[in-house]
């Protein structure tokens, strides 16, 4: 820390800092006051969300004897993820309060600028003191009594407003390029998806088909979801896939984190490696190929493709077009689900054998080619993200203003 700075306990540099209330779901109502929530806090910043909020009445603020938040307060989240990111409240035009999971801080600014408090948040100095505080084995949380604790670098007044208009400056021109570098992510996958588009819109005249007329297999998987590491049947040679490790597969399920051991096989069944796996629960239509063996729970569709009447990158990209329109077959229940009676009698159009290979050609290129650029402009998000941090760790420990912001 730079000599002539001070170190102050977070709970010292506030004038209130108080924890906000208890709100249950039978208090709460479609209008009034504004319940802000701990979604709502951001890691530096808000979170509006205005569609999903959440408001109790007049009556139950004055009952329950809440206590209003308001404009420029410093709500800190006392759950993950990660815990202790704060933002400042920001004039919502309403009257709020806040849950009883957030901390409101009003700081005493004769000491300390709020937004010098909120870059401090987000360095990993004050990451590191707050995982000194964390209790929970399985979700951690701090007490607010451990938030009062963490120490914060004080200078002056002065030099705080210096060094936080230099992080400003900095951090726009960051998030500049930042934005620059998601856009870009963003064209390459609509260049994509605009190029898939046309491929199947040509499709006119091809021949519709089930999918289990061009399957050697087609079928729910057996597993059941159990409690991780049940004993009965984890913990052996067997790969165990889940809806999410499709959900996040970049076309090949390539990585798994539960296996099955004898006696999970034999409740279950080993589906080969190249089987396209079709999500029909809480994800719907979420798809992928096996890049090994593996068991498949009954939230997937096993989908073994026949080579001899449809090919398999073909079949794969068929269902990336066709996904939006297979997911509004599953809305309207408490959780989305197709069963796969309704999956079994869906129609896809399927040219001839020789032209999905000439489809599969183009997309196959073209994929590595998007993936390409995706992969340069999400180094460089990764980049800025890093860069962040080195102009924080310089700004707390008092050398950015005589460097300033470098590009």
């Amino acid at each position: 820390m730079k000599n002539g700075w001070q170190m102050k306990r977070l709970g010292e540099l506030a004038s209130t800092f108080a924890d906000g209330d208890w709100i249950e779901s039978k208090d709460q109502s479609s209008e009034g006051i504004r319940l802000i929530q701990t979604g709502n806090v951001g890691n530096g910043f808000f979170k509006d969300k205005g569609e999903k909020s959440r408001y109790i009445s007049e009556q139950t603020f004055k009952r329950l004897k809440c206590t209003e938040i308001f404009e420029s307060d410093v709500l800190v989240s006392r759950l993950p993820d990660p815990v202790g990111r704060a933002c400042i409240l920001p004039d919502t035009d309403e009257k709020m309060i806040t849950a009883v999971d957030c901390t409101i801080i009003r700081f005493n600014q004769s000491l300390i600028m709020p937004e010098w408090f909120l870059y401090y948040s987000i360095s990993n100095a004050y990451q590191s003191e707050i995982q000194k505080q964390v209790t929970g084995a399985t979700r951690q949380r701090i007490s607010r009594k451990n938030l009062s604790y963490i120490p914060i670098p004080l200078p002056s007044l002065p030099e705080q407003r210096k060094i936080v208009t230099v992080l400003d400056k900095c951090f726009s021109a960051i998030d500049k390029v930042k934005a620059y570098a998601e856009q870009n992510i963003k064209n390459a996958k609509e260049l994509f998806e605009s190029y898939l588009q046309g491929v199947f819109e040509k499709g006119a005249g091809w021949e519709t088909r089930k999918l289990k007329d061009v399957a050697l297999v087609f079928g729910r998987g057996k597993s059941k979801h159990r409690p991780r590491n049940w004993e009965g049947l984890y913990g052996g040679d067997y790969p165990f896939i889940q809806t999410g490790e499709v959900r996040n597969a970049n076309k090949y399920v390539t990585e798994y984190s539960q296996t099955y051991n004898e006696v999970g096989l034999a409740q279950s069944k080993l589906w080969k490696k190249g089987t396209i796996c079709i999500t029909i629960a809480a994800n719907i239509a979420e798809t992928a190929i096996l890049g090994f063996d593996a068991c498949i729970p009954d939230s997937i569709i096993g989908f073994h493709v026949n080579p001899k009447k449809a090919h398999l990158d073909f079949t794969y990209y068929l269902l990336q077009y066709f996904k939006a329109e297979l997911q509004k077959l599953g809305k309207g229940s408490a959780q989305d689900n197709i069963n796969l009676g309704t999956f079994e009698n869906q129609f896809f159009p399927f040219p001839p054998l020789k032209e999905q290979e000439s489809i599969v050609r183009q997309l196959d290129t073209l994929r590595c080619e998007t993936q390409k650029s995706e992969s340069v402009y999400r180094q460089k998000i990764a980049d800025l993200e890093e860069l962040k941090k080195s102009v924080l760790q310089k700004a707390f420990s008092g050398e950015l203003i005589r460097e300033g912001c470098r590009k």
